[in-house]
């Protein structure tokens, strides 16, 4: 029988470690950012064409290479970054493995232009297919550039499966504002189409996260600092009441290398237990140093996760460093002993108050409650009640009337929108009798659905009406934020937006929906993006569709408010015009109805 094992080609081969390597665009700025750190440079630009698709290129100011290196830099297990075993456990250079550019050059057409600040002349070279094409010497400024062109171009069903320009668009930002905050004293910039993204210049770490995430972000941070003999963290965290209820804001740097550590992200979370609403994450960028022999992060590929030696002493020690810093900063509730603890003298009751809390949150149909009298007595109270004794048996024989059930027989005899009387609980519920019993209906959940099936069913239709603003509104967004809008301007103005770019990321918010209360209109576009996110990071959508839920659920979030009985019907009325009236688009139940075998065995009967 014939020898049937082989190795394979280089090229092949290549391919094959570009599955786990190379994965999109943003895998490829990775790598190109992180060699451009390892370079020594102090200025890095990243230009983007078509979200990475059809350009890629990173130029830098470091310190270049030689026509040797530079053809070798393609080869694979090529590294300048270590030559024995012992180099493996003290890495400090985000690069080692010599596998990036063999793996970027098999699956793309690559362009390098290089010079070391010595040489009087660089370096082209151009390689397709991991295939050396052209190699030839170039004038060209100290440092290098790297040109990706046309990613995946020989393995067609790898590109088909890449996402939309929005989507790796923001895989992109994410690896690129990793590296801009790991790295505050290297000047980095970003262009997307021609379009100035982003333009750090070299700064503090507290102005880099400024530049990245927006001014909004200067009063939220609180500084972070603790220094032991294992390891030192330092950083910043932000304020609880900044908490964002979408995750994508947590950066863990070790060793200046950005990390996923879901066991470090508990330890802060159990900092801000208690401080935090349900489901909101806190901001937060923090460094972790320590001896590269207690760690090994030659885990994957993408050297984002990677082991500590003790991790236990890990948690605890970046747990005590937020809660000290929410402790210094007055975040952390406190005891204060050196104030006066005693309380102060009770007011005698004023009836006249009671009187106005009892007749606002127990109006009774039928039921009126007669003025207050002016002197507390057993005569006065006496008057108090005497009206109610005297409407009371004719309540009575109206309840009891047809074998005691007459109300339950006749309302809802065909439909819950039929209602005449319906209760409002806690400006949260409302109560509806129903032929079997009480139907009680989630206010907040009956409006997100009643205002996604309007927002979804609009483009359809008609575009939503707009009302204009008196007074358009400047929104400056984050970078990625701005992004984000651009992508999704089509379906901000099918849901009644009207705004235009004022330059860089700020916009100028002209209308909003007509049936939105124009107030806040820039906090209502923060948290519908915001929304929109967390959808995003959750749910598989489609742009409508993941809006209109964003648009639904934050609106509906602002709408309880006490309403009148012709209100209450309407929504009712509206609930159930629906075309699914039982649950939100989330899947949370909107109603629910209590049967009459329920309420008796709640009082015992039966």
């Amino acid at each position: 029988m014939p020898d049937i094992i082989h190795l394979l080609p280089d090229y092949l081969a290549n391919q094959i470690a570009a599955g786990e390597v190379v994965q999109r665009p943003a895998s490829v700025v990775k790598e190109l950012l992180e060699n451009a750190i390892d370079a020594q440079a102090t200025n890095v630009q990243l230009i983007v064409k078509e979200a990475g698709k059809q350009l890629v290129q990173v130029v830098d100011n470091g310190i270049g290479m030689s026509e040797t290196d530079a053809r070798m830099c393609f080869e694979r297990h090529a590294t300048s970054k270590i030559s024995s075993t012992e180099d493996l456990f003290r890495i400090r250079t985000m690069g080692f493995r010599g596998e990036a550019m063999a793996s970027i050059g098999a699956v793309a057409q690559v362009e390098l232009k290089t010079r070391q600040h010595t040489a009087e002349a660089g370096t082209r070279l151009l390689v397709e297919g991991s295939a050396v094409v052209a190699q030839e010497p170039v004038v060209a400024p100290a440092g290098t550039s790297i040109s990706v062109k046309n990613l995946f171009y020989n393995v067609p069903a790898r590109r088909n499966f890449l996402k939309t320009n929005a989507v790796e668009m923001r895989h992109i930002l994410d690896e690129f504002q990793r590296v801009a905050l790991a790295y505050p004293e290297v000047a980095m910039s970003l262009y997307h189409n021609d379009t100035e993204i982003f333009n750090l210049p070299v700064t503090k770490l507290s102005q880099r996260i400024v530049g990245v995430f927006g001014n909004n972000y200067k009063e939220q941070m609180a500084y972070c600092e603790e220094d032991t003999s294992f390891l030192s963290v330092k950083g910043y965290i932000g304020k609880p009441e900044y908490a964002k209820k979408t995750r994508g804001e947590q950066f863990f740097f070790v060793n200046n290398r950005f990390i996923k550590s879901g066991y470090l992200h508990h330890a802060v979370m159990m900092a801000f237990e208690g401080l935090l609403p349900k489901d909101n994450y806190p901001f937060y960028v923090l460094f972790i140093e320590l001896d590269p022999e207690k760690i090994d992060i030659n885990v994957h590929p993408t050297k984002t996760e990677i082991k500590f030696e003790d991790e236990k002493t890990v948690y605890a020690i970046v747990h005590a460093a937020v809660k000290k810093s929410l402790g210094l900063h007055n975040i952390a509730p406190s005891l204060d002993f050196q104030s006066d603890v005693n309380f102060a003298p009770l007011q005698p009751i004023r009836l006249q108050s009671v009187r106005s809390e009892f007749e606002e949150d127990y109006k009774f149909p039928g039921f009126n409650v007669p003025a207050s009298p002016k002197r507390v007595s057993s005569k006065g109270w006496e008057e108090l009640y005497e009206p109610l004794k005297q409407q009371m048996p004719a309540e009575e024989e109206r309840i009891t009337s047809s074998s005691g059930m007459g109300l339950l027989d006749d309302a809802f005899a065909e439909s819950p929108a039929a209602v005449n009387k319906t209760l409002q609980v806690h400006q949260k519920y409302l109560l509806v009798q129903v032929k079997s019993g009480i139907m009680v209906i989630d206010q907040q959940a009956a409006q997100e659905r009643i205002l996604y099936e309007k927002y979804i069913g609009s483009p359809q239709k008609k575009a939503v009406a707009s009302q204009t603003l008196l007074f358009p509104q400047t929104v400056e967004l984050s970078p990625a934020d701005a992004v984000l809008l651009k992508e999704l301007a089509v379906e901000f103005r099918e849901l009644g937006f009207q705004f235009e770019d004022f330059g860089g990321n700020t916009i100028i918010l002209n209308a909003i929906p007509a049936d939105v209360q124009a107030a806040n209109e820039k906090e209502l576009l923060e948290e519908l993006i915001e929304q929109y996110k967390n959808n995003l990071a959750t749910l598989k959508l489609d742009k409508r569709e993941n809006l209109a839920r964003a648009m639904a659920k934050r609106l509906a979030s602002k709408l309880q408010s006490r309403m009148s009985d012709l209100e209450m019907n309407s929504l009712v009325d509206r609930l159930f015009a629906c075309q699914v009236p039982y649950y939100t688009p989330g899947g949370q139940k909107t109603l629910v109805i209590m049967e009459l075998s329920q309420l008796h065995e709640l009082f015992l009967k039966g």
